[in-house]
């Protein structure tokens, strides 16, 4: 594509922008934002039973278990135990078994998978989950203000810093043409359409290489494409018909590269934000874009954002899903619910000014 032609796109978007400020039809949520910003809370100095569910193929794998047991030993608690994930599970059995020996506190040590495994196993009771971020997005790590490059404050924190609640959500995916069903939780951002082609077609060795910019080769690559019909309805609403591209369900909206790309997301507000993209053409693309990296506040007919706690998406054919970052398998059907403040993380210590 020449030069003059991507600068015709560019202006004719901001042409676009300026003129389409104009209000959309909209669903209508029935609740109002309440942010709960839940304060963390120090935990007792006691012993502790430590488990740690590690994926052994990770980068530093070997090198976290080190550091958490000479952790263990240096603050005189017993011996932690571990358990691997494997390609068949991701951690939930590990999960259930670290609940079964009575574990006070679980450390995940891989990506966000594993991550997502064993906090659904989690939510809903009061062991503390604590992150080792070891994979490529670390989505959960990045939105509760994680360092994702010092392993040993990563440690540090997850053995002895302080406790917050945050929301969880879960996602049931039913597919009417091969009669197949499921139901999985998700801690950041989950999605219906284009979102979930680029993330099964992302090329794992350049993913590799490179990490979560291979994300964006494969995101030109799936621009161009038509918009599917399907009815959205939120919070037992009435149904309604849209066009889209993708839908995405966030719990949080800080994703890799710095980009916070759903800014009024809280992760302790009860609410799920639900963003519906249905642009047409690369302009539309661009504008969007664009809105996202510098926060614009204004309004874009093809980009919507409603709040709802319950959202059921019906679609004719059916579409590619994903769960923070992993797919999911194709759905005709999709039910996604927010459980409030059903997890117990463990969060670096607050500063306290002098």
């Amino acid at each position: 594509m020449s030069d003059w032609i991507i600068l015709l796109l560019i202006a004719g978007g901001v042409v676009f922008i300026v003129s389409s400020w104009w209000g959309v039809r909209r669903l209508q949520a029935r609740h109002a934002r309440s942010a709960v910003q839940d304060e963390p809370h120090g935990i007792a100095p006691d012993q502790q039973r430590v488990a740690v569910i590690l994926n052994p193929i990770k980068n530093r794998a070997d090198e976290a278990k080190a550091l958490i047991q000479r952790a263990c030993l240096a603050a005189g608690w017993e011996e932690p135990r571990f358990y691997e994930t494997t390609a068949e599970d991701p951690g939930y059995s590990q999960a259930r078994e670290a609940l079964e020996q009575g574990a006070d506190v679980v450390l995940v040590g891989g990506g966000d998978g594993t991550v997502r495994a064993v906090a659904e196993v989690l939510a809903g009771t009061q062991v503390a989950m604590g992150l080792i971020p070891l994979g490529t997005g670390n989505l959960l790590a990045r939105n509760v203000g994680a360092d994702l490059t010092d392993l040993y404050v990563n440690i540090q924190t997850a053995l002895h810093g302080q406790q917050r609640f945050i929301d969880t959500a879960r996602m049931r995916i039913e597919n009417s043409q091969t009669g197949g069903s499921s139901e999985h939780a998700f801690l950041v951002i989950a999605g219906i359409g284009m979102d979930a082609e680029v993330l099964s077609d992302t090329n794992a060795q350049l993913k590799k290489a490179v990490g979560w910019l291979a994300y964006t080769e494969a995101g030109v690559r799936h621009l161009p494409g038509r918009r599917k019909r399907v009815s959205i309805t939120l919070d037992d609403g009435p149904e309604q018909v849209r066009k889209i591209r993708s839908v995405l369900f966030a719990n949080c909206g800080l994703v890799p590269g710095g980009i916070d790309f759903i800014p009024q997301a809280m992760i302790d507000d009860g609410m799920l934000d639900v963003v519906v993209m249905s642009p047409r053409t690369l302009a539309g693309w661009l504008v969007m874009y664009f809105k996202i990296v510098f926060k614009h506040a204004g309004a874009l007919p093809f980009m919507t954002v409603y709040r709802s706690g319950k959202i059921v998406i019906k679609c004719a054919e059916p579409m590619p899903t994903q769960l923070d970052g992993d797919p999911a398998g194709e759905a005709t059907k999709v039910t996604v619910r927010i459980h409030p403040l059903s997890l117990l993380i463990r969060v670096k210590p607050t500063v306290v000014a002098p």
